[in-house]
Formats: structure tokens, C-alpha cells, sequence
């Protein structure tokens, strides 16, 4: 079904679902996961970004290990944009790596970034032909073990959608 799935990626709960469910469906289809982070220029921060070098590269290369600890094959970037441009950006990364589909996150609070806010889902969606995967929300699959206790049960989601 799908060979290459690139997953945009913040530092919200959504994002550690998003890794999760990536990783599950991955695993079921045997694709390679790319996973892309936005680091979104702060409004008259004369250059600043929301996260700093570090801090992004570190998200990107911990949801790479958590795919790699999976048995998922997966690497990662960073890129830099105006938070309009950010749909823009996952869909170009998505055209560049040739993936077969996008994976986001479903919710998100604004105090982590707005890579997953409704305006980014829809405007990718809208900018690409790909299929553009949304994650389940974390407030629905999160349990006192985190969202990685849930990777069965996503396991388990995904065979019923694929089978």
C-alpha cells in the first residue's frame, strides 16, 4: 500500500501519537518513515525560530529512534518556514522524497506550535493529491503507560482499516 510515508512532526502529545501510528502503519505496510519537522519563524523574531537548532533536531531525532526501536527503516529533517508556509513545506518534502502519503497529528495546544492545528491539516491537504493521514487524537489513546502502551492497539486499528 504505501512505500514511503513522511510524518510531519511537532512537540505535542499529537506528535507522539503520530510517531506511534506511523510506526504501526509502517510496520504493516514494510514502508520507510521520513519524518519532517517545521520549525516555524517567530512573527517579528527578526530571524528567531519557535524551537532552536537543537531542540528541533532533537524532536526529529528522537521519533527516528522510536522508528528504529520499532523495526521501522526512517530518517529525518528539519526545515525552517513562516507558520502560513508551513502546508507548503510538508507537501514539497512529500514531493521531494516521493512519499505516498503524509502523516499528522489530529490535536494539538497552542502553546506547542500549530504544525497540527486544523489550518495546517486542511491546507496540506488541499495542496497535495497525496493521502493525508491523521493520526487518532492523544486524548483517546493515551494511558497512564503513554502512548507507546497503545502501540498494539493501534497494531490492531490499523488490521481492521488495511485488511
Amino acid at each position: 500500500m504505501f512505500d514511503r510515508i513522511l510524518l510531519a512532526l511537532d512537540d505535542s502529545p499529537a506528535g507522539e501519537v503520530a510517531t506511534v501510528f506511523a510506526a504501526a502503519l509502517a510496520r504493516r505496510t514494510d514502508a520507510t518513515v521520513h519524518v519532517l519537522h517545521v520549525n516555524e519563524r517567530l512573527v517579528g523574531g527578526n530571524g528567531l525560530t519557535l524551537r532552536s537548532r537543537r531542540e528541533a533536531a532533537d524532536l526529529v531525532t528522537g521519533a527516528v529512534q522510536h522508528l528504529a526501536d520499532a523495526g521501522v527503516r526512517a530518517g529525518g529533517s528539519v526545515r525552517v518556514s513562516t507558520y502560513r508556509g508551513v502546508p507548503d513545506r510538508i507537501v514539497e518534502s512529500a514531493q521531494h522524497r516521493r512519499a505516498d502519503a503524509i502523516v499528522l497529528g489530529s490535536n494539538r495546544r497552542r502553546r506547542h506550535g500549530r504544525l497540527f492545528s486544523a489550518h495546517v491539516r486542511e491546507r496540506t491537504t488541499r495542496l497535495t493529491a497525496l493521502p493525508v493521514l491523521t493520526a487518532p487524537s492523544p486524548l483517546k489513546v493515551t494511558s497512564l503507560g503513554g502512548a507507546a502502551a497503545w502501540e498494539g492497539g493501534l497494531d490492531q486499528a490499523l488490521n481492521s482499516l488495511l485488511n
